[in-house]
């Protein structure tokens, strides 16, 4: 085995053994925001696929995610569940006596979300640029108007309440690492380089040969599995859905972290990922009531979003390849600079 395969498993290993350690030590709050971390970092990662390695500009994951959160949530209630809770209009009964365990269900949202996403795939592919955005924005709507009115299947604007919190730091970042894994290996095969290609100049790949149809459907899909897991992770972590948890920010939020860490690197995703979702949990102070002095400054609700606005805007300006650009870590460009550092210290 290869130096930089037993320090990638070692770095897993020490992941699971905190993972472990923060189970035992850290109270809800942070179990919560690292659940969040975990769950933000499967999301962005897969849209990453699709807008950064593959270049195109997709507004797609609200849709994805609220079709994943609602098959998940869906397969998880018990059948008295279903009976108590769709009280206005009863359940389709193809679904009503429908139950599965967790780790199914999740896998069954993945397939279904992608399934929408392999059908999806014929007419959004068929434009490109600023049309596929306003395609795939359109979609995410639509997403959410179906599952306002759909009463028989997603009990319309009441939601899904009492969905089991199953989502714990295993489920969460077990999921997260073996999307990253599977994303990771996708890049490095020829499939990933075909996406570049096409990111790079798609006219270009097109006279080299490449079917660039199937190489976007295979990014398409493969992004719209784990978001759909994605989202049945996070119903199944805040336990109550409705359609307006699904809204444009869902979209908005990922978008920020992949400019921010760089479109089609992994890893200024994950970087990106820690920043965002623990940035938005310290700068909940900025929404709160201030006293400095003898000054009270009122909290300004959504004050969190026009920061991480400017903060966009800034990096579009100055650093427009975000943190890591298209770079990856690796172990010896690591032990590359550790040896330069020795060198220039001498």
């Amino acid at each position: 085995m290869k130096r930089n395969q037993i320090l990638t498993i070692g770095s897993i290993v020490l992941l699971f053994l905190f993972i472990g350690y923060a189970n035992g030590h850290l109270n809800a709050y942070y179990i919560r925001i690292l659940n969040n971390t975990a769950i933000f970092l499967m999301f962005a990662a897969s849209y990453n696929l699709i807008n950064g390695v593959t270049g195109q500009f997709s507004l797609e994951p609200n849709g994805f995610a609220a079709i994943g959160a609602y098959t998940a949530a869906i397969l998880t209630l018990t059948p008295a569940q279903k009976e108590a809770m769709f009280i206005i209009t009863p359940m389709v009964p193809w679904l009503q006596h429908i139950h599965m365990s967790f780790f199914p269900a999740l896998i069954v949202a993945g397939i279904v979300t992608a399934m929408v996403g392999f059908i999806l795939g014929f007419p959004v592919f068929r434009v490109r640029g600023d049309y596929l955005a306003i395609v795939t924005l359109g979609f995410g709507l639509t997403i959410r108007v179906v599952s306002n009115n759909t009463m028989s299947i997603t009990n319309g604007p009441l939601g899904l309440k009492g969905i089991a919190n199953y989502t714990n730091l295993w489920w969460s970042w077990g999921f997260a690492i073996a999307a990253m894994i599977v994303i990771m290996r996708l890049i490095n095969s020829e499939f990933g380089r075909a996406m570049k290609a096409i990111r790079d100049d798609e006219d270009a790949a097109i006279a080299m040969g490449i079917n660039t149809f199937k190489i976007k459907m295979i990014a398409f899909v493969t992004s719209a599995f784990f978001e759909g897991i994605a989202g049945g992770l996070l119903a199944h972590l805040i336990t109550t859905i409705s359609p307006t948890l699904f809204t444009f920010f869902l979209t908005f939020n990922l978008l920020i972290i992949i400019v921010i860490g760089g479109l089609g690197s992994m890893t200024g995703t994950a970087i990106a990922t820690v920043l965002v979702v623990w940035g938005s949990e310290w700068l909940r102070i900025v929404e709160q009531p201030m006293h400095i002095f003898s000054l009270t400054i009122p909290g300004i609700p959504g004050m969190r979003m026009v920061i991480f606005s400017i903060l966009l805007i800034i990096i579009m300006i100055f650093a427009r390849e975000g943190i890591m650009g298209q770079k990856e870590f690796s172990w010896d460009s690591l032990f590359k600079l550790f040896k330069t550092k020795k060198v220039a210290n001498k």
